[in-house]
C-alpha cells in the first residue's frame, strides 16, 4: 500500500505521541528525544555525542510543514552527572517543551495529519520521512526522525517502534 500524501498520527496520552494536536494556526508535533548526529559511530566517548533535543514542528491546517523549533538541552554525559531536578538536562528539556507548548494559542491535544518533511540540525535528521521497503510484501512506510516512530498501513495513525 502506498504512503498517503497526508499521514495521520494518532494522539496517545501518556505515550510517545502525547504532545501533538491542533492550535489556532494549524497543527503541531512536539517531543523530547535523544539523537546522535548522522554517520556517528558508537565508540568511546559516545555519551558526549548523544544529545537531548526539545522539538516543536508546526504545520498548517492541511498538514503542510511550516517551521521547527529545535533546541539541544545537553548531552547524555551531562544528564548522567546531574540526573535529577530542574537543572538536569531532562529537567531543562521538559521546561523548554512546556514553554513551547504554552506559546501555541488555543492548543488542543488530538490526532493530526501531516505531509512528509525533513530538515537537518546539528547533523541530526528531523522530520517525517517516507521509506521504501525493499521486500515486495512489506509495503512502504513513513518514519518520524529522530524519534524512530514508524507509520504504515492501514494508515490509522498508530505507530511502531
Amino acid at each position: 500500500m502506498a504512503v498517503p500524501q497526508v499521514i495521520p498520527i494518532a494522539y496517545e496520552p501518556k505515550h510517545r505521541t502525547e504532545t501533538i494536536g491542533r492550535y489556532a494556526d494549524g497543527q503541531f508535533l512536539a517531543s523530547i528525544t535523544y539523537a546522535f548526529p548522522e554517520g556517528f559511530r558508537l565508540d568511546d566517548g559516545w555519551e558526549e555525542h548523544k544529545r537531548l533535543y526539545t522539538v516543536l514542528h508546526t504545520f498548517d491546517a492541511d498538514g503542510r510543514y511550516r517551521e521547527s523549533e529545535i533546541w539541544c538541552a545537553g548531552t547524555w554525559a551531562e544528564q548522567q552527572r546531574n540526573p535529577d531536578g530542574p537543572d538536569s538536562v531532562l529537567g531543562r528539556a521538559r521546561a523548554h517543551l512546556g514553554k513551547l507548548l504554552r506559546s501555541l494559542p488555543r492548543r488542543a491535544y488530538t490526532g493530526i495529519a501531516v505531509r512528509p518533511f525533513q530538515l537537518t540540525v546539528d547533523g541530526v535528521l528531523f522530520g517525517l520521512v517516507v521509506r521504501q521497503d525493499d521486500e515486495e510484501d512489506g509495503g512502504d512506510w513513513a518514519e518520524l526522525y529522530p524519534d524512530h516512530l514508524a507509520f504504515g498501513a492501514p494508515w490509522d495513525g498508530t505507530y511502531d517502534t
